[in-house]
């Protein structure tokens, strides 16, 4: 069976309420999600909400709208999962720009971070690897501060896992533009990281 096959199995029998197929679906999407979450909420809405509260309400959200998903192949469904995500992003930041908090009494959440070194470790050296845990947040940040067609190739292809083809289709340019997208994402990470 492939990974492919087990997927769709495991799609399958959580929409049956199958609690082991529930557990593993959500798991083994956690990281990439978490550390996509973390890029795309932008400093503003992580200053009032914790990426895992955020990844805990799209994953509740997909486990609720799992009936209407119908499954083709891996890349759709995590195309699926993180246009949850980048809704509820969107939907929470709306929410804090509409409604005024008092900033003041505010405190920024504490994330361990060693569930998402893995998602970095595909576009860092292995010595920025290993130091990756006193950088997290210096990484992040590089990410952020791209040009949003630079962050979201980068996005799409790093953190999602999703093709050239895909990504192309999605951001309505050339495979090729996706490509020159991703290395000059890739070049202004590594040296705001030297």
């Amino acid at each position: 069976m492939t990974g492919d096959d087990d997927l769709r199995s495991t799609v399958i029998a959580a929409r049956r309420g199958d609690r082991n197929a529930i557990a593993s679906l959500l798991v083994d999407h956690l990281p990439p999600l978490e550390a996509f979450v973390r890029v795309r909420a932008g400093e503003l809405l992580l200053a009032k909400e914790t990426p895992h509260d955020l990844v805990q309400s799209v994953c509740r959200e997909a486990l609720a709208d799992l009936s209407q998903f119908e499954y083709r192949e891996a890349t759709q469904f995590r195309s699926w999962l993180f246009l949850l995500a980048t809704r509820k992003i969107l939907d929470r930041a709306k929410h804090h720009r509409r409604d005024k908090r008092d900033v003041e009494r505010e405190q920024p959440a504490c994330v361990d971070a060693s569930a998402l070194l893995s998602c970095y470790a595909s576009f860092v050296t292995p010595s920025q690897h290993a130091s990756a845990r006193e950088e997290l947040s210096r990484a992040e940040r590089a990410l952020r501060e791209l040009p949003d067609a630079q962050r979201d190739a980068v996005a799409y292809v790093k953190l999602l896992g999703l093709p050239y083809p895909d990504v192309s289709e999605r951001m309505e340019v050339s495979e090729s533009a996706v490509r020159g997208l991703v290395a000059r994402g890739l070049a202004a990470i590594g040296d705001s990281l030297v």
